[in-house]
């Protein structure tokens, strides 16, 4: 079945003096049946910000960072920890987390924990980034920043995955190791691997990922680039039918700027036709948190309609 993905507004470029707005779109979006809530995430910033507007260092051609560099950055595990006490059933994911700024077996073990305390609920979605500075700042290569990501996410899943864990790459190695709990989900918290359509990516996707989160010139043009990716697993010895595509909510608005949640829910037709399974982006709602959660419900009765 598709889903419906709602980013929640964990960052703001001035202090908001309060983050009780984002909490009450994350109840009303669990009320409102959406599946899942995602949030992003930046530890630190440098001032080379229009580094984010560079495809060959992971940006996005004429993207743009959406705060200065003393924009305020919620940690986002610590964000849908938090999520994950005051709602009920929506799921929780990353969109993106930069995992290899982490140390492995902690991850696992922070993951696990909010898999458990959620009553398995959590997606991490994972990827490279953009920012040299991040990765300097963490004492971390920025050029072997993807190879450093396949170690987090072996790490991760040999964790959650075996009782008695041994990891042997030419940078990290450990033998006999436990870690418990385990997630409550079976396999262990599903991954979703963010990037554009390369060989590396898809070679990430067919390792570990439950999914692929476009990026890039494939989030411009997401049913070839949904085709090629499922095309490219099925390739590297992975069945297709297991691997989740996501690609961006293109909201549809009226003349007066509203949106048009049937026409929306419509658009998506070709890119169901075309394997991509999860919608992400963010409808304007409301701050009062009934009016928000029906506004809500009104996208989700259309993208049922139309998605199933």
């Amino acid at each position: 079945m598709a889903t419906l993905s709602i980013t929640l507004p964990s960052f703001a470029a001035e202090d908001p003096g309060s983050w009780q707005p984002m909490l009450d779109q994350a109840r009303a979006a669990d009320a409102g049946g959406v599946d899942r809530l995602v949030v992003s995430d930046h530890v630190v910033f440098g001032e080379n910000l229009e580094a984010y507007a560079r495809p060959e260092v992971g940006g996005m051609e004429g993207g743009r960072q959406p705060t200065g560099p003393d924009g305020h950055w919620l940690e986002p595990l610590i964000v849908l920890t938090t999520v994950a006490a005051i709602t009920t059933r929506v799921r929780l994911g990353t969109g993106i987390l930069l995992a290899a700024l982490r140390r492995p077996i902690v991850l696992a073990k922070q993951a696990s924990t909010i898999d458990v305390l959620s009553g398995g609920r959590l997606d991490l979605g994972v990827g490279i980034g953009w920012q040299r500075e991040e990765y300097d700042a963490a004492g971390l290569s920025f050029e072997r920043r993807g190879r450093l990501l396949d170690d987090t996410l072996l790490v991760c899943q040999t964790l959650w995955r075996e009782q008695r864990a041994s990891v042997d790459t030419p940078d990290l190695r450990f033998d006999a190791i436990h870690q418990m709990p385990k997630p409550l989900q079976p396999g262990g918290v599903p991954l979703w691997v963010s990037g554009t359509l390369n060989d590396a990516v898809v070679r990430r996707v067919a390792r570990f990922g439950a999914g692929w989160i476009m990026w890039g010139p494939a989030a411009a043009e997401p049913v070839p680039a949904a085709t090629e990716m499922l095309r490219r697993v099925a390739d590297a010895g992975r069945d297709p039918g297991d691997v989740a595509v996501s690609a961006p909510l293109r909201l549809v608005r009226r003349d007066d700027r509203s949106v048009d949640v049937e026409a929306t829910a419509e658009g998506l037709r070709p890119l169901l036709d075309a394997g991509i399974t999860d919608f992400r982006g963010a409808l304007p709602v409301p701050s009062d948190t009934e009016e928000a959660a029906a506004r809500y419900a009104e996208l989700v009765s259309a993208f049922r309609r139309v998605a199933g």
